[in-house]
């Protein structure tokens, strides 16, 4: 019995030290998401009160925030092992891309949350122009088509 807990102690140092870099991007992902599950359950506080309704917290919305983390760790891990096992030949960078993307996801998330608290006019016009930008971005045509 004590060479199987030795076996598995060993395991689970094992993956610990080959997840140990993803470690600072986890941390990002966790920040981020939580700060867009905080604003979210105040946005939803400030619209009952404003609609002068009651309001409640319910377990669904934070278990589904749970399951979101859940995941989106799994898949960062993933992407980890497919820049470092995998294509890594190839300098991908695909584990930080993900994380700036669900981060960015989420940074989109707390503007909408944080304009749903406030009526600031500042906050909807950042949450414009970030928008705007992105839309830009994404949908801009290649500048030179030859390539």
């Amino acid at each position: 019995m004590e060479a199987l807990c030795r076996y598995f102690n060993g395991c689970v140092a094992a993956l610990a030290a080959l997840f140990s870099p993803v470690v600072p991007l986890v941390w990002c992902v966790v920040g981020f998401i939580s700060f867009d599950f905080l604003t979210g359950v105040l946005a939803s506080r400030a619209e009952a009160r404003r609609e002068g309704r009651e309001w409640w917290f319910t377990s669904a919305q934070a278990w589904h925030t749970a399951q979101k983390l859940g995941l989106t760790i799994i898949a960062l891990c993933m992407a980890y092992l497919i820049d470092t096992e995998m294509l890594d030949f190839m300098h991908l960078n695909l584990t930080k891309l993900f994380a700036g993307f669900v981060c960015g996801v989420e940074m989109w998330s707390f503007l909408e949350n944080a304009c749903r608290i406030s009526d600031a006019p500042m906050l909807d016009y950042l949450r414009r122009w970030v928008g705007a930008k992105l839309r830009e971005e994404v949908y801009r045509e290649p500048r030179n088509k030859e390539l």
